[in-house]
């Protein structure tokens, strides 16, 4: 994967008020590869989602805190999705004032979560101008998919506002899938390649042929939103390619959501094979969100599921961002607080680091800057780097891989688990830092750790393709050996993980194959010349605290 799946059509960062509304999205961005073929009818049918305000979000945060300090003597007593609705359910005049507001536009056709904070609402397009003024719902169209959205900034009367978060199914269009592959005609002519398999991964992170699932209460999962679909007869292939040598499922247990027709996808097929092959025998889910309307935003959709579902996998694993500067900061501290909220209740959500190295923002005749991903760069997940064997052709240790995303937030503060950390890295690497004014040295710092990232074989549409790359891949093989220490954790009756990050910091390095060699890509301009952050001892914004040696990190997970 040569850049990280982005959403190319975004959530503005500013709003105002006019006239008794709050405008949202004040400049709407249309994406070149969406063609709008035209205003629908009146009549067409959409679905919007509304994200009420929540109450007690400081008391949501400290809770989490509490449940994923191993020091605190609430850590691991997480929460159930009935004390999570209780806690952060909408108060009852935001309720309230929110169903009236509909109500009065005849919309009557809602559906509501557990948590009661997103209302998903049927309407006509027409209602919907009506409802929200200055939106104009158009068809876009790309590869046979087609999506409706609204062409200008939508407001909301301000007796509103203060009641909502913001109103998905607007404005955000699903991005173009990348090709992940790294495969050349004349690479794949030498017929000499070794490349990444369950078998090297094994051997390198120390995975011994029992180190398989045998809970019955744990489970697994990964996300995909981009018309992304596994072949359950790619998955077997691969399993009977390279599964031999360990005990393992051929299946998924459970699909969440339609599984489109068509060709297998890389990114799918990527993720589903290796989180199996990596959290070997551990049941595995497969969330995956075409939409049911052609309105609906699939990461929301996703997010709205985890809000109503009471009986999910303690892993998830996701491949998929988007700069901070196209989103919102209020869609942004909406979707963190979604992240705490499947953190109290023991769920760990990792996600991709990005392949864009630190990224790069031009801006024209003014200085470059390096530019963070959401939700990579929140500080309620896990973000996962990427690396590469020093000898490509050998289970060496690893460096740098250079499109490995990392870096610092420019919309939240560096969180007090990690402060520690990233001091020590700018004290040791102060004289080869690039210039402070590239990038928010008080922000957010990413990744948290890595994994092998480069050259990975992959089963798509029953055939072996080699040279598969990206954090895409390293996250699910991460996040497949977080569900087996689950596992032994789950065994031994303890809690699951939970949101790992606090006593990840804590461990300082312990239990992780250290990454001092490489840096990573970023703006080619006169001042950095392509280079972003380099790796060094301890943590570092490239590859985090490293890699995992997995007998080591389970040991050390496995204490209380």
């Amino acid at each position: 994967m040569n850049t990280l799946t982005t959403f190319l059509f975004s959530l503005l960062c500013s709003s105002s008020v006019w006239s008794g509304y709050l405008e949202y999205d004040q400049d709407v961005l249309l994406p070149k590869d969406w063609i709008d073929v035209g205003r629908v009818s009146p009549t067409e049918e959409l679905e919007l989602t509304f994200a009420l305000k929540q109450q007690n979000i400081h008391m949501l945060e400290e809770t989490l805190r509490l449940v994923s300090d191993p020091d605190s003597s609430r850590y691991g007593k997480h929460l159930s999705l009935d004390e999570v609705a209780s806690l952060v359910r909408p108060s009852q005049l935001t309720q309230k004032v929110v169903h009236h507001w509909l109500q009065s536009h005849g919309i009557t056709n809602c559906q509501t979560v557990h948590t009661q904070d997103f209302l998903q609402c049927t309407m006509t397009a027409k209602v919907a101008e009506t409802l929200l003024p200055g939106s104009r719902f158009h068809r876009y169209i790309r590869d046979g998919q087609s999506v409706l959205r609204s062409s200008g900034p939508y407001s909301v009367h301000d007796d509103v506002h203060q009641h909502l978060d913001f109103v998905g199914g607007l404005h955000r269009l699903p991005p173009k899938g990348k090709d992940l592959s790294k495969a050349s005609s004349e690479r794949l002519k030498t017929g000499v390649h070794l490349g990444v398999t369950p078998t090297i991964l094994r051997s390198r992170y120390n995975l011994s042929t029992t180190d398989v699932g045998t809970a019955q209460n744990n489970s697994q999962a990964v996300a995909q939103f981009l018309e992304q679909y596994y072949h359950p007869a790619d998955l077997a292939e691969f399993m009977s390619l390279y599964g031999g040598g360990f005990k393992h499922r051929s299946a998924v247990d459970r699909v969440v959501g339609k599984q489109g027709g068509g060709k297998a996808g890389i990114e799918a097929s990527l993720d589903i094979e290796y989180i199996m092959s990596t959290g070997a025998n551990v049941s595995t889910w497969f969330f995956t969100n075409p939409g049911r309307h052609e309105s609906q935003e699939p990461f929301l959709q996703w997010m709205v599921l985890l809000s109503n579902m009471s009986d999910l996998p303690w892993v998830h694993t996701i491949s998929y961002g988007d700069d901070e500067d196209s989103l919102s900061v209020a869609y942004m501290m909406r979707i963190n607080t979604e992240f705490m909220k499947a953190g109290v209740r023991g769920i760990s959500l990792l996600f991709a680091s990005g392949d864009s190295g630190a990224g790069c923002k031009h801006t024209g005749s003014k200085q470059n800057t390096f530019r963070p991903s959401f939700p990579a760069s929140s500080p309620y997940v896990t973000t996962v780097g990427g690396t590469s064997f020093k000898n490509p052709f050998k289970v060496t240790y690893e460096v740098t891989d250079y499109i490995s995303g990392g870096g610092f937030s420019n919309v939240f503060t560096m969180p007090d688990y990690q402060i520690s950390a990233v001091n020590g890295y700018m004290k040791t690497v102060a004289a080869s830092l690039p210039p402070q004014s590239y990038y928010n040295a008080s922000g957010r710092a990413y990744p948290d750790m890595a994994a092998l990232s480069d050259n990975y074989w992959v089963v798509i549409n029953r055939v072996p393709t080699p040279w598969v790359s990206g954090t895409s891949a390293s996250t699910p093989v991460v996040g497949g050996m977080l569900s087996l220490i689950n596992d032994q954790r789950l065994l031994k009756g303890l809690s699951p993980l939970g949101f790992l990050n606090p006593r990840l910091y804590k461990l300082k390095g312990q239990a992780l194959f250290d990454v001092t060699e490489g840096c990573h890509l970023a703006c080619l301009d006169e001042q950095v010349q392509g280079k972003g952050f380099c790796a060094a001892p301890s943590w570092d914004p490239v590859t985090g605290w490293g890699t995992p040696d997995y007998p080591a990190l389970l040991s050390a997970l496995l204490d209380n």
